[in-house]
C-alpha cells in the first residue's frame, strides 16, 4: 500500500454491500480519468481500521475522521503503483502478495468484447492459446466489437463484485454490476490472497 491515491467518495453510495460500494466508487473514479488508460490495481482496506491504525494515511486520503462507521461497513480503495506495461496481466497478478491489513483488492481494465452471437463466429483456429495475437486483431477489427471497462473486486473471504461500463453507454446509470460478470478476472484476483 505504497501509493496514497484513493478513489473519491460519493460514487456508488446507494449500494448496500461494502464491496459493491467500493467497486462502484473505483469505477466512478476511473471513469473521471477517461478512456484508453492502463489497468489500475487497488488495495481495499477497512475504513474504520485505517482511521484508527493509520490516521496519517487516512488524512492524506481525505477520509473524514468524524464519519464513524462500524468495522467492516466501509472499504477504502487505495490505488497501487502503476502496473508494468509489458507484463501479461495474469503473470503480474501471480506475483502479488498482500499484507494482512488489506482485506481485498480490485482491478480496472479496458477490453474489447463481442456480443454472444459474434463471439460464436470466432474461427476455431483463433481459439487456440498460441493464436492470441491473431484473435486480438480479429476482435479489434470486428464491426460489432464493444469497448468495455471492467472493475472487479474480491475480498479475502471470497466475496466478489464486478462493474462493467460500455464505452458506447458511458454513464453512471448504465453500469452493470454483478458477482459473476467477469469470473476469470475475479478468480485471478482471489488467487492473490492464496499464500
Amino acid at each position: 500500500m505504497d501509493n496514497t491515491h484513493s478513489a473519491p467518495s460519493g460514487a456508488g453510495q446507494m449500494a448496500t454491500a461494502p464491496l459493491t460500494r467500493a467497486v462502484l466508487e473505483i469505477d466512478g473514479y476511473v471513469s473521471g480519468l477517461g478512456w484508453d488508460k492502463p489497468a489500475r490495481l487497488f488495495a481495499l482496506v477497512d475504513t474504520a481500521r485505517l482511521r484508527s491504525e493509520e490516521p496519517a494515511l487516512a488524512d492524506r486520503l481525505g477520509l473524514d475522521p468524524a464519519q464513524e462507521e462500524p468495522i467492516g461497513d466501509s472499504l477504502t480503495p487505495v490505488e497501487q503503483e502503476e502496473l508494468p506495461p509489458d507484463a501479461p496481466l495474469d503473470e503480474f497478478l501471480a506475483t502479488i502478495a498482500w499484507p494482512d491489513a488489506v482485506v481485498g483488492c480490485a482491478l480496472t481494465v479496458e477490453r474489447l468484447m463481442l456480443p454472444p452471437e459474434a463471439e460464436a463466429a470466432v474461427p476455431d483456429e483463433l481459439r487456440e492459446e498460441e493464436n492470441i495475437d491473431a484473435l486480438t486483431t480479429w476482435v479489434a477489427e470486428h464491426p460489432e466489437r464493444q469497448e468495455v471497462r471492467m472493475t472487479v473486486g474480491v475480498l479475502r473471504d471470497g466475496e466478489r463484485e464486478a462493474a462493467v461500463r460500455l464505452r458506447a453507454k458511458d454513464a453512471d446509470t448504465e453500469v452493470l454490476t454483478g458477482r459473476d460478470l467477469v469470473p476469470g478476472l475475479a478468480e485471478a484476483l482471489a488467487a492473490t490472497f492464496e499464500s
